[in-house]
């Protein structure tokens, strides 16, 4: 059993317009040292698939200094291993793609080119750890023409919002599909992850083309629930999707939470892999104060640190105070500044006696490379 992965970088750039700026979904940091694009690509190469084609639409910059040759996944090889696709696979007078279809339909000779059995697609901003073995494995045993990863979860108004919601009948299979719906509660979440198999997916390109389709979740999924067989796949570990910057916050702080952490990325059989930096490791100053918090390599820290994830190479000066924040890359926060609530991107300075406060609904994000 052979499996061609596709991964999405920037479908869903919109709810988090402020981190996605200068960089892909993909490239967005997470939990003091990861990417978004880690877990989807740990989850493939822990489940064995070892040709990833990762579609890029705009900003990947950065994304291709982070996988390089993806050597830190075990894909840097001779056959398969990682493949960066370019927004432009009809015509670069066509513009990037504009939607999930647009971009299936862009690379269809690379799918075609593909000798595997199955394809696995799956987006970069849905944060879980997953074995695509046991998906594969449920949509062989239950005959689906396309078999849907979901998750049975509470949620609120603002967050059904950039979600898609199942309907799920007693057999498993998806008998109604909500795109974006304004509910709350419990709800079969979709996780952005699809499995079927090369053969399906080329026809439904093919039928995207003739007739002129333009959306995978409604041209495909939603009108083909009564004609096609459309599993629903529970996933029942942690799992986070990053649709705003509220939400981006909310699962970052998960990750100080033991039990969630753990469900992450205490899965022996499947690590989540990301790019090694050689940093020294992080120095206490004799006034440091550090609680609850995440800390990276290669920091120094001479302040007080609460509730807070700094990334690799922070610099928290004497007499500075930092609770329930997010400080990425490289960022300096000068002596006797406070700040709460606030999303620090990469080089970013705070000045000498600044405070910045915000609230837990509405963080404050500084963008990246900015002084204050």
């Amino acid at each position: 059993m052979s499996t061609l992965g596709i991964l999405f970088s920037d479908i869903h750039s919109r709810g988090v317009a402020e981190l996605t700026h200068l960089r892909t979904v993909a490239s967005v940091p997470f939990g003091g040292r990861y990417r978004l694009v880690d877990f989807p690509l740990s989850n493939m190469v822990n489940s064995g698939i070892y040709k990833i084609g990762v579609i890029t639409k705009s900003n990947y910059h950065s994304l291709i200094d982070h996988i390089k040759s993806g050597k830190d996944w075990d894909l840097s090889r001779k056959n398969g291993g990682v493949v960066l696709l370019p927004p432009y696979g009809i015509a670069a007078s066509a513009g990037p793609y504009k939607s999930r279809l647009d971009a299936l339909k862009r690379i269809k000779k690379f799918i075609e080119s593909s000798t595997e059995d199955y394809v696995v697609m799956a987006d970069c901003d849905v944060i879980l750890n997953i074995d695509y073995n046991e998906v594969i494995k449920f949509h062989e045993a239950s005959g689906a023409d396309i078999t849907c990863v979901y998750k049975d979860t509470e949620i609120d108004a603002s967050r059904s919002r950039h979600s898609t919601v199942y309907k799920i009948s007693d057999s498993g299979r998806i008998c109604d599909i909500l795109l974006s719906p304004e509910i709350s509660g419990n709800c079969n979440v979709a996780q952005n992850s699809w499995v079927m198999t090369r053969k399906m997916l080329l026809y439904l390109i093919s039928e995207a083309n003739t007739h002129g389709l333009e959306h995978f979740g409604k041209d495909i999924l939603l009108d083909n629930v009564n004609n096609m067989k459309i599993m629903g796949y529970q996933h029942n570990s942690y799992c986070a999707h990053i649709a705003s910057l509220s939400g981006y916050v909310k699962y970052n702080m998960d990750m100080i939470c033991k039990e969630k952490r753990d469900a992450l990325f205490a899965v022996p059989s499947r690590p989540i892999h990301t790019k090694v930096r050689d940093s020294a490791p992080t120095r206490y100053g004799g006034d440091a104060t550090v609680k609850n918090s995440l800390i990276a390599d290669g920091c120094i820290i001479n302040g007080y640190v609460e509730n807070s994830i700094l990334f690799e190479g922070v610099k928290i000066e004497s007499g500075s105070r930092v609770t329930n924040c997010i400080v990425m890359q490289n960022t300096i926060i000068e002596s006797s500044s406070s700040l709460s609530w606030i999303i620090c991107d990469k080089n970013v300075i705070i000045k000498a006696g600044r405070t910045l406060s915000a609230d837990k609904s509405y963080p404050l994000y500084i963008t990246k490379g900015k002084m204050i």
